[in-house]
C-alpha cells in the first residue's frame, strides 16, 4: 500500500504511548494518540484510523467497552482493533477476541511481535478490502448484464407480439382482400419491426462482445466524412419518412481520426439514428467535425429534436437505470445504442458527451484522438 497508514494507540500511560509511538513511527507507520476510552472514540470517528492498539485497564471507559462501541457503529466495525493487557488470564482474551478484536499483545512488550501482528492485521484488513472491491464490482457487473438481459428479454417480446398480432390480422382478413392503403400501411410496419429487429439484435450482438472481450480494438487513421456519408446513406429512408434534413457539414479537409474502424462506424450510426428518432417531422439533424486540440477531434451531431431534461441526462449512458422515451413518432427503444457508444468511445480512449435543452434540440459529440 502506497499511503503511510494510521495507528491508533490507547493508554493511559504516557511511558507505554511514548515506547509504542516509536515503535509504529520506525515501521513506517503514523502514530495517533488517545489516553482514555472517550478520547478514543472521538479521535476514532473524526480520523478513522487504519488499526487501533487498545489498552484494556483504563480508567474512565476499560478498553472492551470501547471495542463494543465501535463494533456497534457499522462506519467504524471494520477497523481493526487489537487489544494491550498486562492480564494473560484466558478469559479476558477471550472476552475481547468475543467482542470483535482481532488479537492481543501482552505487556511488556515485545517490539518484533508487536509490529509482526500489526503489519499482518494492515495486510489483512486491505485483502479483505480489495476482495470487498472486487465483490461489489462483480456484482455491478452482473447487475449490468441481468438489465441487459431484461431490456433484451422485453423488446424482443414486444416486438414479436406486435410481429403476432399484425401476422394474424392478415391472416384472418386474407392479404388480397386488404385495401390498398391497409396493405400499404402494413407493409411499413413491418419494415419497421424488422428494422428495430435487427438493430437490436446488432446492438445486442456488439454489446456482448466487448463484455466477454471478444471485441479487439484496432485502431487506424479514419477518413470521417466517408464513414458519416455511408452512414446517412443507409439511414436516409428513415430520415425521409419524417421528411427530416439530414446534413454532413465535413468535407475532405476534415480532420481524420486513430480509432477502430467498426466501433466509430457503430458510433455514428447510433447517434444518427437516435436523432432520426427524437426530432419532429421537417427537422434537421447535421453532423460537424472539428480539431480542437493538436491531438484531439470532435465528432457532433446535432438535431432540431425535443431535446432531454437536464436531470435525465446522466441516465443515458447507464444500462443499470431505465429511462427511454418514445421517439416523435412513436418509436420505441430500449436506450442500447447509447450505451454502445459510450462503451465503444471509451474503448478507443475518448469521451461522449451531450449539450441538450428541451424543445430546442441536442447535440451528442465524441472526442477521440487525432489522427498522427
Amino acid at each position: 500500500m502506497n499511503r503511510k497508514q494510521t495507528i491508533l494507540i490507547v493508554d493511559d500511560n504516557p511511558e507505554n504511548l511514548g515506547v509504542l509511538g516509536s515503535i509504529v513511527a520506525e515501521n513506517g507507520h503514523i502514530p495517533g494518540f488517545a489516553t482514555g476510552g472517550t478520547e478514543a472514540l472521538a479521535y476514532t470517528k473524526e480520523k478513522r484510523p487504519d488499526l487501533i492498539l487498545l489498552d484494556i485497564m483504563m480508567p474512565d471507559m476499560d478498553g472492551f467497552e470501547v471495542c463494543r462501541r465501535l463494533k456497534q457503529d457499522a462506519t467504524l466495525a471494520e477497523i481493526p482493533i487489537i487489544f494491550l493487557t498486562a492480564k494473560t488470564e484466558k478469559e479476558d482474551v477471550i472476552a475481547g477476541l468475543e467482542l470483535g478484536a482481532v488479537d492481543y499483545v501482552t505487556k511488556p512488550f515485545n517490539k518484533k511481535e508487536l509490529i509482526t501482528r500489526v503489519n499482518t492485521h494492515l495486510q489483512l484488513q486491505a485483502a479483505k478490502e480489495e476482495l470487498r472491491e472486487a465483490l461489489a464490482a462483480k456484482e455491478e457487473a452482473l447487475a449490468a448484464k441481468n438489465k441487459f438481459f431484461s431490456i433484451i428479454a422485453h423488446d424482443l417480446g414486444s416486438l414479436f407480439s406486435e410481429l403476432l398480432t399484425l401476422s394474424s390480422i392478415v391472416a384472418e382478413k386474407g392479404i388480397i382482400k386488404v385495401s390498398k392503403a391497409k396493405k400499404e400501411e402494413y407493409s411499413q410496419y413491418i419494415l419497421q419491426l424488422a428494422d428495430k429487429g435487427y438493430n437490436l439484435l446488432k446492438n445486442m450482438l456488439e454489446w456482448s462482445k466487448t463484455q466477454t472481450g471478444k471485441m479487439q480494438v484496432e485502431p487506424v487513421a479514419i477518413n470521417l466524412p466517408s464513414l458519416v456519408h455511408q452512414n446517412i446513406q443507409l439511414l436516409e429512408a428513415k430520415a425521409n419518412a419524417k421528411n427530416l434534413n439530414l446534413l454532413s457539414h465535413l468535407d475532405e479537409e476534415a480532420p481524420s481520426v486513430f480509432a477502430d474502424k467498426d466501433m466509430l462506424d457503430t458510433i455514428i450510426r447510433n447517434l444518427l439514428s437516435n436523432a432520426i428518432k427524437f426530432t419532429p417531422l421537417q427537422g434537421v439533424i447535421q453532423v460537424f467535425s472539428k480539431k480542437i486540440a493538436d491531438n484531439l477531434v470532435e465528432i457532433s451531431v446535432s438535431d432540431t429534436g425535443v431535446g432531454i431534461k437536464a436531470q435525465d441526462i446522466d441516465k443515458l449512458f447507464k444500462i443499470e437505470i431505465t429511462h427511454t422515451t418514445p421517439g416523435t413518432a412513436k418509436e420505441k427503444g430500449n436506450g442500447l445504442g447509447l450505451i454502445l457508444c459510450q462503451e465503444f468511445v471509451a474503448k478507443n480512449g475518448g469521451t461522449i458527451g451531450v449539450e441538450s435543452e428541451v424543445g430546442k434540440g441536442s447535440r451528442f459529440y465524441v472526442r477521440l484522438q487525432a489522427r498522427g
